[in-house]
């Protein structure tokens, strides 16, 4: 599906935050591709498509190590290349991770609607995306990503009901991404927790917040999570760590670890400091020396 950075100001509305499930891997790919942050790109989930170029493109492709191909050129996850007319690119799967970024040189022109271009379903076959005609040289960027760390770790802050629950038990555990997860959520499944004889009224529920379900069972709501839920919160996984939530997929393991508020404040600084300093990088090495806004 088309996605950009979301419509982050839309939940009083009950509009889910949306946009790309890894910010991070949409920001470095646009970047590399010469675009702002918010432009819109394609975000291949697990298994990718096969899309034909009607022109010539800028492209590259970031984030999980997707297997890409075309019957002209050698290429690879994090190296720009030019798509075009009439060439085709394959996507096949990734062994790791689950989520990565066609970016296009200019973003893809779908409707603004709510300040964003993020779509609200999958593409269909056949669909038809706008975009801007251009060409790239190669420049390639390795990110090291920890797609291989079992059980992969999450942090987390208290949520509003830890006091329900055996905290120190939840931290203790691992659990394991079922196949029924999807950009509204990650269900687990682990050592269930034992559930109070209480009632909770529903109340806001945020990006990362980690509900427990009747069953002991917990869930991690993703970009496309609602905005109120009855579930109570045992924790909230830190802004740090959002990305790593859509890089994660059935059968991988997690665990979580809890920090304390301010230093989930600073880890946040820290990787937008990061974030910031790959992007100006980019950005001023990008080929036509500045960036293309969505028109």
């Amino acid at each position: 599906m088309v996605v950009d950075q979301g419509r982050p100001n839309c939940r009083h509305l009950g509009v889910p935050v949306g946009g790309a499930a890894d910010r991070f891997s949409l920001a470095l790919g646009n970047a590399l591709a010469g675009n702002i942050e918010q432009a819109a790109a394609l975000e291949i989930a697990v298994t990718g498509p096969v899309v034909e170029a009607d022109a010539d493109l800028a492209c590259v492709l970031f984030g999980a190590p997707f297997s890409l191909s075309s019957d002209r050129q050698e290429l690879g996850v994090g190296k720009t290349f030019t798509l075009e007319a009439g060439e085709r690119l394959q996507i096949s799967g990734t062994p790791t991770g689950a989520r990565g970024y066609l970016c296009v040189r200019g973003g893809f022109q779908t409707p603004l609607v709510l300040g964003s271009r993020s779509g609200f379903a999958p593409l269909q076959a056949g669909a038809k995306l706008a975009c801007l005609s251009a060409v790239n040289s190669g420049r390639f960027l390795h990110h090291s990503f920890d797609w291989n760390q079992e059980p992969k770790t999450l942090r987390v802050t208290s949520g509003l009901q830890a006091d329900w629950f055996d905290l120190g038990f939840f931290l203790g555990q691992s659990y394991e991404v079922t196949p029924v997860s999807n950009r509204m959520g990650l269900r687990l499944l682990g050592p269930p927790l034992q559930f109070p004889e209480r009632e909770l009224v529903s109340e806001a529920v945020g990006l990362g917040s980690v509900q427990v379900t009747r069953n002991g069972q917990c869930i991690i709501l993703g970009v496309d999570g609602q905005t109120i839920g009855g579930y109570p919160k045992i924790a909230q996984v830190i802004s740090a760590d959002i990305d790593k939530l859509g890089q994660l997929r059935p059968g991988d393991s997690v665990r979580f670890m809890k920090v304390t508020v301010p230093d989930a404040e600073n880890l946040f600084r820290e990787k937008q400091a990061e974030l910031d300093e790959w992007v100006t990088r980019l950005l001023e090495t990008s080929i036509c020396k500045k960036s293309l806004s969505p028109q």
